[in-house]
């Protein structure tokens, strides 16, 4: 399921046939070193790069787009054009107190394709849908250390709020933005 292209991505479904390229992003240590409750872990096998994908098209089930953790496709650049580069997730927010109302985007992103533009391009355009959809604010969460994708969330335009401890038991730097659909009777 496509939902949305811009001039140099496509943001759709990640498909049983993308199983490769989800597999090299999610085997290498410099992607999922920033992912996740710890211990983080690389994937190491196509079987589990396989029921990893499969736990992610479950938990989609009961999502309504624009929600979902949706491939990103490079149009025509980067050394693998056409093939998923990395995954947008917008996804519902819980704590240690369960399902919280709150929304967070994220990025992950091929090493290859890193420095391109091509997260923030993508965040930038799954914000917008969730403005059309009604969802008025969105939340990044990043490694303290993960400068890369604290400048996504600087260009982005989404607040700063500081460290927090209150999401998946980790410890990170949290942002905020305030996203509104635009107003038709201007």
């Amino acid at each position: 399921m496509e939902l949305l292209r811009t001039q140099r991505v496509l943001v759709r479904r990640w498909e049983e046939s993308d199983l490769p390229a989800f597999f090299d992003l999610y085997s290498r240590d410099e992607v999922m070193r920033w992912l996740g409750p710890q211990p983080r872990r690389a994937l190491t096998t196509l079987e589990e790069a396989r029921e990893r994908m499969h736990r992610w098209h479950t938990r989609e089930q009961g999502l309504a787009a624009p929600l979902g953790l949706w491939a990103i496709v490079p149009l025509d650049l980067g050394p693998r054009p056409g093939q998923p580069a990395g995954t947008v997730p917008l996804l519902p927010l819980a704590d240690a107190s369960g399902p919280t109302g709150l929304v967070e985007v994220g990025w992950h992103l091929h090493p290859g394709y890193q420095g391109q533009g091509i997260a923030t391009e993508a965040a930038q355009a799954i914000l917008a849908v969730a403005a059309q959809a009604g969802i008025d604010q969105v939340f990044a969460l990043t490694d303290l250390d993960n400068t890369a994708s604290q400048a996504v969330a600087a260009r982005l335009g989404m607040d700063d709020e500081g460290i927090t401890r209150r999401w998946f038991g980790l410890t990170t730097r949290q942002y905020r933005k305030i996203i509104r659909a635009p107003c038709d009777d201007l």
